[in-house]
């Protein structure tokens, strides 16, 4: 028993080079998007190169960063409210679909009556829905911000009234069983549910939100990554249409990083589990 043992103990690997070989591909996962954002890249300026394109219909991967250093200044000077009107209206679109969310869960009759309507205007394209945000708002901040929410708005609605339906019924028994009271029920229970759902809708307007903004700055503004698309394009100034869109999609990038962070430090089970 004791040989049976020891050869048993030998062939099963430890601890340490389990860790270590878990560590090994997780740095490996996260390297390949990079390798295979640069062989992307590379074979963009090869192309380029072999068929001579033009630059102003497909300028290579140097022209365009050679263009983030020179109009670096002009980049930052339309980025800064670009990114200040996605996030805000990040931020207001959500806090209005979780506030309405809970309020459908706590009124099946107002849910009946509303969610339709919110299912209708999200059919709605936002390209149509924008010029009359416009319209109402003005040409200012306050319109992006408004079509940036309207467009986080229903993803999030949809996710949280799920989320907080999605209770466990053993769980929701055993909170009646104990008389506790609904306020007791919806945040030890039902908030819980609703963070995984929560935070998948978050990552989708985290992207959307930056979407919105821009679409509102095509519609009208002087000042923004949307308006400098605009100027880029009609001005066949093509690695800065290419830079704009760089910059833009980098900063959409970066939000949903921030928020997948924050879903990975607060959300430590999957949903159907408890918290």
């Amino acid at each position: 028993m004791a040989t049976v043992s020891r050869v048993a103990s030998s062939t099963e690997p430890s601890a340490g080079a389990t860790g270590a070989s878990v560590s090994s591909r997780a740095g490996r996962h996260t390297l390949l998007p990079f390798g295979t954002a640069a062989a992307l890249l590379v074979a963009w300026q090869v192309l380029a190169w072999a068929f001579a394109l033009p630059i102003y219909i497909a300028p290579t991967p140097a022209q365009i960063a050679r263009t983030l250093v020179t109009e670096l200044p002009t980049l930052l000077r339309n980025f800064v409210p670009t990114a200040a009107e996605s996030f805000v209206g990040f931020l207001l679109g959500n806090a209005v679909a979780i506030l309405v969310a809970v309020l459908f869960v706590h009124s099946k009759r107002l849910e009946a009556a509303l969610y339709p309507i919110a299912v209708f205007i999200n059919t709605i394209p936002i390209l149509a829905k924008a010029p009359i945000l416009v319209l109402i708002f003005g040409l200012g901040m306050t319109s992006k911000v408004v079509i940036a929410a309207f467009i986080c708005f229903f993803p999030t609605l949809a996710n949280m009234v799920r989320g907080l339906t999605s209770v466990n019924p053993q769980s929701l028994e055993l909170m009646r069983v104990l008389s506790a009271s609904r306020a007791e029920v919806f945040w030890k229970l039902r908030v819980p549910s609703s963070l995984p759902f929560l935070f998948s809708a978050l990552k989708i307007a985290s992207t959307t939100s930056v979407l919105g903004a821009i679409v509102g700055e095509w519609i009208g503004a002087d000042l923004g990554l949307g308006a400098l698309i605009i100027e880029a394009t009609h001005n066949f100034r093509s690695p800065l249409l290419y830079a704009t869109v760089f910059v833009a999609s980098g900063w959409a990038v970066l939000f949903f990083a921030v928020v997948s962070f924050a879903e990975r430090r607060i959300v430590t089970w999957k949903p159907g589990e408890s918290a």
